[in-house]
């Protein structure tokens, strides 16, 4: 039988059809796991899809235009399949979602449905909902740039183009102690002055949060020598003295930090040379001085 959309239509055709829907989701950290509403799993593009994990999905609603399709996917919570653990510690937030209708005899004739991502998951009694979100989501989202005296880019982005890999910008580390998943402390301050790492990231790289990331609201050193640091809001999984760390340099997005401290200021992607409101209202005057200064009554 022919694949694709074609042997889908052709199979459609015979009017005696064994059609079933396969969701594949891929997480931001890699993970793809496969799930059907068919009662037999089956595998194509080298993901399995398995039929016990309860998956199953409204009707999906497209339409032309720029409007958003949304829809949502239940399921139960399963430690072998999608966990509410990971739910909870936001594993799946963003993660990739795609729906085919496929012909589970033979799962060549297929056709894609839906592609997009995850959006709000809620858990209840042991039960997920997951809202869908389509591809024309991204048009919700500001395009462009604002002219404004702060950097617009992310430290160490394709923008930025600063290079956090350069000796004391990245450190891994090892945690001593850990309080409400938003205390660090780190025997040895390694180095750096305190506040380096303010509005950086914290990355967990080992243990039950590998994955994670939090951004740095305090860095400061301790009278034993020590370092803490703060984050803004708790992780959302347990971490245990010994798990690895890495604290990456922060940037608090004004020009005189993107030289002395990153020394990147060509690639600065803000404005801070544009004149301000006081300048652009004022006019000529043989009585005062044009000096681009505040104006004087």
């Amino acid at each position: 039988m022919t694949g694709g959309r074609a042997g889908l239509l052709a199979h459609l055709a015979t009017g005696s059809t064994t059609v079933c829907r396969a969701w594949a989701v891929r997480r931001r950290d890699g993970l793809a796991l496969g799930f059907t509403d068919h009662d037999v799993g089956f595998e194509f593009d080298g993901i399995r899809f398995r039929a016990d994990t309860g998956l199953t999905a409204r009707a999906l609603q497209q339409g032309t235009g720029l409007a958003v399709d949304n829809t949502q996917a239940m399921g139960a919570l399963s430690d072998a399949a999608i966990r509410e653990a990971d739910i909870a510690a936001g594993r799946y937030d963003g993660a990739e979602v795609r729906c085919w209708q496929v012909n589970w005899q033979d799962v060549a004739p297929r056709e894609m449905l839906f592609r997009g991502t995850l959006g709000e998951i809620r858990r209840v009694g042991g039960v997920f909902e997951a809202e869908l979100r389509g591809l024309a989501e991204v048009l919700n989202q500001v395009q462009g740039r604002v002219y404004h005296r702060s950097c617009a880019a992310v430290l160490g982005d394709v923008a930025c183009r600063f290079d956090l890999e350069q000796p004391g910008f990245a450190v891994e580390r090892a945690v001593e102690v850990v309080e409400e998943r938003q205390i660090f402390r780190f025997a040895g301050a390694g180095g750096q002055a305190a506040g380096w790492f303010d509005r950086g990231r914290l990355l967990v790289q080992s243990g039950d949060a590998a994955g994670l990331m939090g951004l740095i609201k305090r860095d400061r050193l301790l009278a034993d020598g020590g370092r803490e640091i703060e984050l803004w809001e708790s992780l959302r999984a347990d971490l245990a003295p010994g798990d690895m760390l890495r604290l990456e340099a922060g940037c608090d997005k004004r020009a005189e930090t993107c030289a002395a401290k990153f020394g990147n200021f060509l690639n600065f992607r803000g404005f801070p040379h544009i004149p301000g409101d006081d300048w652009l209202a004022s006019f000529p005057s043989s009585a005062t001085a044009n000096d681009g200064g505040r104006l004087r009554g």
